[in-house]
Formats: structure tokens, sequence, C-alpha cells
């Protein structure tokens, strides 16, 4: 492996020079599809990241500015510092500069934005990336989540199908497109729920009757988001999560029943408080406005359709 640049002070392997990554957001389960499934949404945090000889220095800017560590702590330097080390080279210093816009405690994916951004950003310093290729980089990102979903889809982009293999265990993904009619809609609350305290409401077993309801769901629902929009309500349908975790997030759920209601297809987004809501055409959008009422930030974000990139100076935060 070659060296860092002559004079630069920094470790044999890593590259001088800023580095910019941008990461979208993410919705998990999409009803059915618990640990599963995931959906890239275009609200993104953009990080630029330059090695230093030595030292650490970050800012924040955005969504969670005001909570996240400024130190070895910060989940963007714990999955760089991981990637690196995966790949053998010595660790250098850092200058870290967030420019966050994914909510935080939302249920929208940021802390899979930031173990993906840092793997990533890791990969764009090594003077040879072979070490973090794709697969690699949702490998380990699983290793800091615990599941796929999220990951995969913040990784890859529009809309993915996770699983982990048993033997050796390995997670792995397949990228799909969405159909394009379909416009995702976020209902986000102001207030934040920890995706560890929703995981933890969650029963250890499941009637064979509701675990097969929703296999066949969520199969469904891989017809319904990329080829057949018309089937998406009944697609969307859960038994395992939404309603087990409803004292946590009353209003969400309670929202989820009534976009339903309306033959709006609605689900907790991941493990809320977010609500997500496919819907077809203009008049559904408004619907969604409408029935969700002023205690609820509507978004319409769209579906990234590129997954975590390197991106040029000249496009930072357009």
């Amino acid at each position: 492996m070659t060296g860092g640049s002559p004079g630069s002070g920094l470790p044999e392997g890593i590259q001088p020079g800023v580095r910019t990554v941008r990461v979208p957001a993410s919705s998990a389960n999409l009803g059915p599809g618990f640990d599963s499934l995931g959906l890239a949404l275009a609200v993104h945090d953009v990080v630029h990241v330059e090695p230093l000889p030595a030292g650490l220095e970050i800012e924040v800017h955005g969504e969670g500015a005001a909570e996240v560590p400024r130190d070895e702590n910060h989940l963007v330097v714990r999955a760089l510092r991981a990637g690196l080390a995966h790949a053998g080279v010595t660790q250098p210093g850092l200058r870290l500069d967030c420019h966050n816009a994914v909510p935080h405690g939302r249920g929208l994916g940021s802390s899979a934005s930031a173990v993906v951004a840092g793997l990533v950003a890791a990969r764009s310093l090594l003077t040879d990336a072979r070490p973090l290729d794709d697969d690699t980089v949702l490998d380990l990102a699983e290793g800091f989540e615990g599941h796929p979903d999220n990951v995969a889809a913040s990784l890859f982009g529009s809309f993915t199908v996770s699983w982990v293999d048993a033997e050796p265990r390995r997670p792995r993904a397949v990228r799909l497109e969405v159909h394009p009619d379909v416009v995702p809609v976020a209902c986000v609350p102001a207030e934040e729920l920890s995706t560890s305290k929703a995981r933890a409401m969650l029963p250890a077993e499941v009637p064979h009757a509701d675990a097969a309801f929703n296999a066949g769901r969520a199969a469904l629902l891989v017809e319904a988001l990329t080829r057949r929009p018309e089937l998406l309500l009944p697609a969307t349908a859960d038994r395992l999560h939404q309603e087990q975790r409803a004292s946590a997030m009353p209003a969400a759920v309670d929202l989820v029943h009534r976009l339903r209601a309306e033959g709006l297809a609605a689900v907790v987004s991941g493990a809320g408080p977010t609500v997500l809501v496919f819907t077809v055409g203009a008049a559904a959008v408004a619907s969604v406005d409408v029935i969700a009422g002023s205690r609820w930030r509507v978004l319409t974000p769209g579906v990234d359709t590129q997954g975590t990139c390197l991106i040029a100076e000249s496009s930072i935060l357009t």
C-alpha cells in the first residue's frame, strides 16, 4: 500500500485532502417488512472529512447539533475509525464538518446514515479502497446497527430487501426501483423516540398466524412498490410491531389508523414516531397534509436513487 503524500505527516495508506460524503435518510420496516425492507429518502446528511497528522476537530450543524458528542464517541468518527481499522491502516487525525438534515430519534435512520457516512468516508481516504467495498461496508454497518434494513437503504439508495446469511453470518441486500408514481410522504412529529426503547417493547415470540400474515404482506409489498401501486394499502398491513409499540407513540399509531381509514397506505417509519405514507397522485399528498394537521411536519422528500456517494464541493448543500 502506498504511503501518504511526502511531507503530509499522514500515515501510510491515507490520502491527503478533503472528502465530502452525502448520505440519505431511510425508512425501515415499511409496515410488514420488519428488519428487512428499507427505503432511501432524499433528505441528506453531508459530511466533510480531512485527515490530519494528529488530533480531532468536529463541527456539527443542523439536526442534533446540540446533542451529539464532539469527541471519539461521535458516531461518524467511530464508524470511520472502524473502517480504517478493517483496512489495516494506522489511524490519522481527523477534521470533521457535519451538516445534518436527517432528523434524530424520529425513525428516519439517522444513526444508520451516520454509520454509513463514516464508513464511506473511510473508504474515500484510502489509497487502496478495495478493503472497503460495498459488501464490506454493509457488513460493518450492520454490525453497528444490529440489523441491515436502514443501512442497506442508505448505502444503495432506492428500495432494498436485506437479510442475514447464517453461516458465515453476513448481511446481504438487493436494490429494487420504486414505481415512478409512488410518492413517499413523511409526517414528522416534534417528539423523539429512541430505537432501543421501541425495540424493547416487542414480544419475544409472535403467533404463527401473525408471522404468516406479515410474510405474505411483505412479499406483496415488493410487487406493490415496484410494479403495482394500487396494492399498497393491503401490502403495508402489519401485525408484528406497530400496535405492540403503540403505547410509546400513541399519536403516531392513531395517525396511521386515520390515514389508512381514508385509503392511504400509512405505516410507522422504522421504530417511529414518524409516519410514512405511500401516496399516488397530488390529491393523495394533499389529503395526508389535511389529515395530519398542524401537529406534524409533512415532508415530500422523494426517493433517493443514488445512495451514499462522494460529491463535488460545488454541489454541497444544494
